[in-house]
């Protein structure tokens, strides 16, 4: 057998590039920063730090900024700020690339770096794996885990030197960049199907959509229904005795809430039940074109239609079943209108304090849904609306790709610091 050795140099490497790479610690790269700016006469913008990205505070908060007693901190160009407590132990560093100086919380650590690549260093905390095993240790007990600005300086790393550690971030930022250029034109989609949705639903109080395909403009104004003389069946199901350790690995399909998206079944971590658990949930089953409806938790609202992918299967009592009559009412059509912000709306009157708790069976069939006068409309309007659901799936599945892409990359281009033969 070949002697062990500790791997220095990275699977993939750019050919100008042959020396080792060596362990640095940080602290000597770091220096902190404390600027802080009365809170009553700050001019500053103000910004929140995010897993996704530095966001201008009102934007973040649709539209309100949060009081900050006392102070702000300041960012300025090109520095680094990230929150230092976690619930899962992910941290997400953010630079200042506004190009202006910013505000964000007093809480929030700040620092420069000196001695490398920033935009190299950024990559490597928040995607590289060693970092994040770092990050992991951290965790003393309780619910929340810190990272304090004198702990992230004592974490020590494999680096090479200064053009490599560009080189490498030339490489990553093209990747961010194409990767940020597609998340624009999701962000595009979802904002045109919404404004669709509020064009093709009627307002309150009103019996027409502003907007109408032409051969119905002149066609009879909408009635409101409640959605009980519209269905077959509204009603959930319950999860097994022992819970996940009656789940299968193959079986009839189980969908808990985490399954239905935002008009998308998500079957990543789908389980399955056995037959007999199947059987003997048999008011529970689901049928092709079953609109399902998130009843509880932080999902609640969230909506999608069963395919054949699940049919035959069952849901828990997170889901709610609804068939439709489908002569009176289109499931596709329903769906969207669940997914509308009319449809949420409806969802929210029924939460106590405006915090989503949960909808009971009497409130679902109570639902008041808006109906044109035709089935033809109604599957015009699914179909419209139904295409910029895949347009956005497609989308977002070329944005996984390139996430994935990019952290397969990182593997090769960062050197493993595991031991091999």
């Amino acid at each position: 057998m070949k002697d062990e050795k500790q791997t220095l140099v990275p699977r993939l490497r750019f050919p100008e590039f042959s020396d080792e790479w060596e362990y640095k610690e940080l602290k000597p790269f770091l220096e902190n920063y404390s600027e802080r700016v009365d809170a009553a006469g700050n001019d500053f913008p103000i910004y929140s730090s995010t897993r996704t990205g530095l966001k201008f505070q009102k934007d973040y908060y649709d539209g309100r900024e949060v009081l900050n007693e006392g102070e702000y901190g300041i960012v300025p160009a090109g520095y680094f700020v990230y929150r230092h407590m976690s619930d899962d132990a992910t941290f997400k560093f953010n630079i200042n690339g506004t190009g202006h100086r910013i505000a964000v919380s007093k809480e929030y650590p700040v620092f420069k770096t000196s001695g490398l690549d920033s935009r190299f260093l950024l990559h490597k905390l928040n995607d590289g794996e060693d970092f994040k095993r770092f990050a992991e240790a951290q965790k003393k007990g309780g619910t929340r885990t810190r990272l304090y600005f004198k702990t992230l300086c004592s974490w020590s790393a494999l680096f090479p030197e200064l053009p490599e550690q560009k080189k490498i971030a030339d490489c990553l930022s093209s990747l961010d960049t194409l990767i940020a250029s597609h998340t624009e034109k999701l962000d595009a989609l979802k904002t045109h199907k919404k404004g669709l949705m509020q064009q093709f639903f009627p307002r309150e109080g009103e019996s027409v959509p502003r907007l109408r395909f032409p051969e119905f403009q002149d066609a009879e104004g909408w009635r409101i229904r409640e959605l009980e003389s519209l269905t077959t069946k509204v009603g959930s199901g319950i999860t097994p005795r022992g819970g996940d350790k009656n789940y299968k690995s193959e079986g009839r399909p189980f969908i808990r809430s985490q399954n239905v998206g935002w008009g998308e079944l998500v079957l990543d971590d789908i389980v399955f039940i056995d037959e007999e658990t199947h059987k003997s949930f048999g008011s529970t089953e689901i049928k092709g074109l079953d609109v399902l409806l998130n009843i509880t938790g932080a999902s609640i609202g969230r909506s999608a239609i069963a395919d054949l992918r699940i049919s035959s299967g069952n849901v828990n009592q997170h889901v709610c079943i609804i068939r439709t009559k489908r002569r009176e009412l289109n499931p596709f059509f329903l769906n969207q209108f669940l997914l509308s912000d009319r449809g949420q709306n409806q969802i929210d009157s029924f939460q106590a304090g405006g915090n989503r708790q949960g909808l009971n069976f009497g409130q679902i069939r109570s639902f008041k849904i808006p109906i044109p006068s035709t089935e033809v409309e109604q599957q015009k309007i699914a179909d419209c609306l139904s295409s910029f659901d895949a347009l956005i799936i497609a989308q977002s599945e070329k944005i996984d790709a390139l996430k994935f892409h990019k952290k397969g990359l990182m593997q090769h281009l960062f050197p493993s610091p595991e031991v091999v033969v």
